[in-house]
């Protein structure tokens, strides 16, 4: 049980240096909205699974080209990182794109986009009766 609560420390304490990282250090342009959604880290800690989210672009290689640009530069987030937290072991970083919240939004929409059908054809059945 401990062994679990630690890897989860540690993956929140990534998760918020990488984001303030991404933000901050990563100036490449084409590199799009992108926040952390969440760290899955390996129980040994060397490695690290970074979920992101890439916003405003629904062309899929625009999403495609920030995974490549945040993975070629793992290295450099990697040595960022070592600097910022306490750890004898930093983990290697393997970027992924986190669909979730594109997902739910989808989801929303089409549920909101539904209901709005479902009450105009209410309305118009009432006019008629």
């Amino acid at each position: 049980m401990r062994e679990f609560s630690r890897t989860e420390r540690v993956a929140q304490q990534i998760q918020k240096e990488i984001a303030v990282i991404i933000q901050r250090e990563i100036k490449d342009p084409r590199l799009g909205m992108v926040t952390v959604s969440a760290v899955e880290v390996s129980r040994d800690l060397s490695y690290a699974k970074i979920f992101v989210t890439v916003f405003n672009q629904e062309d899929e290689s625009k999403t495609k080209q920030s995974m490549r640009i945040l993975n070629d530069a793992s290295g450099y987030i990697r040595s960022l990182l070592g600097k910022r937290i306490r750890a004898r072991i930093v983990p290697e970083l393997r970027f992924v794109i986190d669909t979730s919240l594109l997902e739910g939004m989808r989801i929303s929409n089409l549920v909101e986009s539904v209901m709005r059908e479902d009450k105009q054809k209410r309305g118009s059945s009432d006019e008629e009766e």
